[in-house]
């Protein structure tokens, strides 16, 4: 089935330093989209950024992720982190096909 593994649990970085976060993923689809979002402290998660076949590379207020089709990997970067950045991260996958509801 389709998966996503990120290999870290918290991540302390020092201020001005960068962060590196690991995503792979594993999908049966060819056209697909990965995801990641930030979770800061005693709030919902937030949409970071989103990657796919044709954007391999998204950028969002300093974070950057590059998707590598051969090793199947989805990291996300961001230089001189700020101690705002202090949070949970998560790496999300989904195919590009929505289904709909079949009514009864």
């Amino acid at each position: 089935g389709d998966s996503v593994n990120q290999t870290e649990g918290p991540v302390t970085v020092s201020e001005g330093a960068l962060m590196t976060l690991n995503c792979t993923y594993q999908t049966t689809y060819s056209d697909f989209y990965l995801f990641w979002y930030v979770q800061h402290l005693n709030k919902a998660p937030q949409f970071l950024l989103k990657g796919s076949m044709t954007n391999r590379r998204p950028e969002h207020e300093g974070f950057q992720a590059t998707l590598v089709q051969s090793d199947s990997s989805f990291h996300l970067q961001k230089r001189a982190v700020q101690a705002s950045d202090s949070a949970v991260y998560y790496c999300a996958l989904s195919d590009t096909v929505t289904q709909g509801c079949r009514g009864s």
